[in-house]
């Protein structure tokens, strides 16, 4: 067991980094970047890979066996499950799940309360193997809205928006915007309008 943490990092006094998994992982290893931030009641697990510029808001979970990338910010009450890649940039807001194996391209923004599952058959005795096939995949650029839930096997594409309250229950296409339950696609994200009136409607996702 090693835990690396780099240059200039803060953390609160509540703060628990290198916890051990109960569940068997090949390495325990732990590496931190430089000028990681940790706030209160934040529990990162033995067995992860964490970049430059890492932070978390208060009650955050990372879980083992998490690769996460360069200017990632996980707020607070939001857990990490185990197997997971974030990319560079990343932004999780507060009180969100990100389930095991789930892959998160760079540049990806999740709001408040979205949640990711992996497993279609919860309970089952192949689940873990299901988790890991059935994993998301979030590409480059995606911003997903407020509680908007993610079930297992979706692809959503690059530079897709996702409304809020959205349930996405198939794959979504690259820069497109999707609203509804089930997620239909509405428009092309280069259709997007800005409403302020001195922007002149010009499009933030072009």
């Amino acid at each position: 067991m090693t835990i690396s943490i780099g240059k200039n990092t803060s953390k609160d006094e509540n703060v628990l980094i290198g916890k051990k998994s109960m569940r068997p992982v090949e390495h325990e290893h732990l590496q931190i970047g430089d000028n990681a931030i940790f706030n209160s009641g934040t529990v990162i697990y033995l067995g992860s890979k964490i970049g430059n510029g890492f932070k978390t808001g208060h009650n955050v979970v990372i879980r083992e066996e998490v690769l996460i990338g360069d200017n990632v910010s996980v707020w607070g009450n939001s857990t990490v499950d185990y197997g997971v890649i974030l990319g560079n940039n990343v932004k999780v807001h507060t009180s969100c799940y990100i389930a095991q194996y789930t892959h998160i391209e760079n540049d990806v923004f999740l709001a408040p309360g979205v949640i990711i599952g992996n497993d279609i058959h919860p309970g089952c005795a192949f689940s873990h193997e299901c988790m890991k096939r059935f994993a998301v995949r979030i590409k480059r650029g995606a911003q997903i809205g407020l509680n908007v839930t993610i079930l297992p096997g979706v692809v959503i594409g690059e530079g897709a928006v996702v409304g809020a309250g959205t349930v996405v229950t198939k794959d979504v296409p690259d820069h497109s915007v999707v609203v509804g339950n089930p997620a239909r696609v509405i428009k092309k994200t280069s259709e997007v309008v800005c409403l302020l009136p001195e922007r002149k409607g010009y499009c933030p996702y072009k």
